[in-house]
């Protein structure tokens, strides 16, 4: 279970992106956030796997206290914190299977991940995993030659092949065209219920989060206005979510 407590964070500039938000993801609970652009989503997921640092508050996952780790410790946090991002972050010039096998690198040693010496069974996962994303015979192509689509499924695969305690997904179909979205967020909910991981996903786009989210949070201005279910989400509680923005709700609605 991830528990958040009273999360807060201020850039230098002064903008106050989070104000004291809490909340909870139990296992196997597939979230969605929602909300205008500078809402705080993003920086949200950031702050909850310190690749941001929050000013204020406190991260659990499963009793360990993130907040308080550093070093080594905060290391093998992580390794229980996947995470698929907006713009895939592969490295473009390194092939699929060496992008996937990225995963593994918070349980090798330092000489071993230098010469991509990976145990075999992580090899036969890493195969595995791409099968179970459609990727099955593209473990050799470069990055660089894929598909937006076919990239984010690397990033699926990167993320599982962590074996993680949940998945944290920033934006993953901001980059994608409608349907390649919707195939892209059927594969994430699907694997996460396969792998009984929960999951915490940021997305623009609200049709997408009414199909697909088991609980929705409406971010606005750093605080959570909103906290329920699909059916829940009504003309008015969008009014409310993103009030004050304007085209952002025409846009998250899909132009509707």
């Amino acid at each position: 279970m991830l528990e958040v407590a009273g999360l807060a964070k201020t850039y230098p500039g002064g903008d106050q992106v989070l104000c004291g938000v809490s909340l909870t993801v139990k296992a196997t609970e597939v979230v969605f956030v929602i909300g205008p652009s500078g809402a705080g989503k993003s920086t949200l997921i950031r702050c909850i796997n310190r690749l941001v640092e929050p000013d204020a508050g406190s991260v659990r996952l499963d009793g360990v206290e993130i907040t308080r780790l550093t070093g080594a410790d905060l290391r093998r946090a992580r390794r229980h914190m996947a995470m698929i991002f907006q713009e895939f972050n592969l490295v473009e010039r390194l092939t699929v299977m060496e992008n996937v096998l990225s995963g593994r690198l918070g349980y090798v040693g330092l000489w071993r991940a230098w010469r991509r010496r990976f145990p075999a069974e992580d090899v036969e996962l890493a195969f595995e995993t791409l099968a179970r994303v459609g990727l099955a015979g593209f473990e050799n192509k470069r990055a660089d030659e894929l598909s937006g689509g076919q990239r984010q499924r690397v990033g699926i695969a990167r993320a599982l092949v962590q074996r993680p305690k949940i998945l944290l997904v920033d934006e993953p179909t901001s980059s994608l065209d409608p349907k390649t979205s919707e195939a892209v967020m059927a594969l994430i909910t699907r694997l996460a219920a396969e792998e009984q991981i929960p999951a915490l996903i940021n997305i623009h786009d609200v049709p997408l989060a009414r199909q697909f989210a088991q609980r929705i949070l409406g971010l606005n201005q750093g605080v959570f206005v909103f906290e329920g279910t699909p059916e829940d989400l009504t003309p008015a509680v969008l009014d409310l979510i993103y009030a004050g923005a304007g085209e952002e709700l025409t846009s998250a609605l899909g132009g509707r």
